[in-house]
């Protein structure tokens, strides 16, 4: 309105009639009028109508979401990236497409982690209300992050954690949930264990390096040369530098493995388990996907080290024990990069590259 008014102050100042001017003002008034009509309810959104990479991205206004009677209106602050909304976004590898959209994307708006303030809620929400701050992981409903607001089901929230900012919250439960799940379901983690973190300086890594030391776990993380000194700050006990094929080179055996990110053929990582110990692939190439997805199960049968992949399910009772761990200071985000929600396709695009230090973060 403001852009409005300037025109028809113009307008007056001419001393003369411009219907140029009263077209336009009419005009813009009626458009905005249209959308007071409607509830005032449009919103600023990434849209997706098309598999591709991150330029066939729309930064565009949608209707603003309402709430059912379970679900909570969250006014967004921050989102964050993760590799599912790569595979959102690009629709690959094709297998993801049987739950995303055969053709096209069946999640218009893209986005997995937020963080924000509760604006709304149903008329059967019970633990939250208008005010509250919260953060959640949305890939079990719906998704829908990169966007101003987003309507959410209850049981997906968690309250934000005290001690982080709405951008650090955003950078948490994608991440850190898949690294918990990964160590703890998935690698059965114990006490006292050796513990190898491949692919330690990305958002996964860098909480499954603290995620495994808070578990009394001793820790080696594998990354680049310029990650090494963050994976020391989270408290790696030992770090193998993977551009001198320090891992390769490497005789010691460990008793869980987690493969975050790499190319390593299955033969590398079988070679450095304990006779007992478990592979789980979290990340990483295609093809080491797909070798570990067809010869895990039979050399776990044949054998007595265990080789499996594993894949994240968003689970609010594991966000509330990383908040408790964030609370604790056992555990906090790095954060690498912050976009704007229009930068979205940029964000994509640098973290496509593989080569971001802990989370890239998007602010609303």
């Amino acid at each position: 309105m403001v852009e409005y008014k300037r025109k028809i102050l113009v307008f007056k100042r001419s001393g003369g009639l411009n219907f140029h001017y009263i077209e336009y003002y009419v005009m813009s008034l009626y458009s905005f009028k249209v959308k007071e009509i409607l509830g005032g309810i449009f919103i600023k959104a990434i849209v997706s109508t098309k598999y591709g990479p991150p330029d066939v991205l729309q930064y565009k206004e949608v209707a603003k979401p309402t709430v059912d009677d379970h679900q909570v209106l969250v006014k967004v602050h921050a989102a964050s990236i993760n590799f599912g909304n790569l595979v959102l976004v690009k629709g690959e590898p094709w297998l993801a497409r049987l739950f995303y959209g055969p053709f096209k994307p069946k999640f218009p708006i893209p986005g997995g982690d937020i963080a924000g303030k509760v604006e709304m809620v149903g008329s059967l929400v019970k633990d939250f209300k208008p005010g509250d701050e919260v953060f959640a992981d949305l890939s079990s409903a719906g998704w829908g992050a990169f966007a101003e607001y987003v309507s959410v089901p209850e049981n997906v929230l968690v309250h934000k954690p005290a001690n982080l900012s709405f951008e650090e919250a955003a950078a948490v439960p994608m991440a850190a949930v898949t690294a918990l799940q990964s160590l703890r379901d998935k690698g059965k983690i114990k006490y006292g264990q050796k513990v190898l973190i491949y692919g330690a300086s990305g958002g996964v890594g860098t909480f499954a390096i603290q995620i495994a030391k808070s578990f009394g776990t001793e820790v080696t993380a594998v990354c680049s040369t310029r990650n090494i000194n963050i994976a020391k700050s989270l408290g790696a006990d030992y770090v193998l530098d993977y551009k001198k094929r320090e891992f390769e080179k490497n005789t010691i055996q460990y008793d869980l493995i987690l493969g975050v990110n790499g190319h390593q053929p299955l033969s590398i990582y079988k070679r450095a388990l304990t006779p007992n110990g478990i592979f789980v692939h979290v990340g990483g190439s295609e093809a080491q996907f797909f070798q570990t997805m067809l010869q895990g199960p039979w050399v776990s049968l044949i054998g007595s080290k265990k080789i499996g992949t594993f894949l994240q399910r968003a689970n609010q009772s594991d966000l509330n024990f990383i908040k408790e761990l964030i609370e604790a200071e056992s555990v906090k985000p790095i954060i690498d990069k912050r976009y704007k929600l229009s930068e979205v396709p940029k964000a994509l695009s640098y973290f496509a590259e593989g080569h971001a230090q802990g989370k890239v973060v998007i602010e609303v």
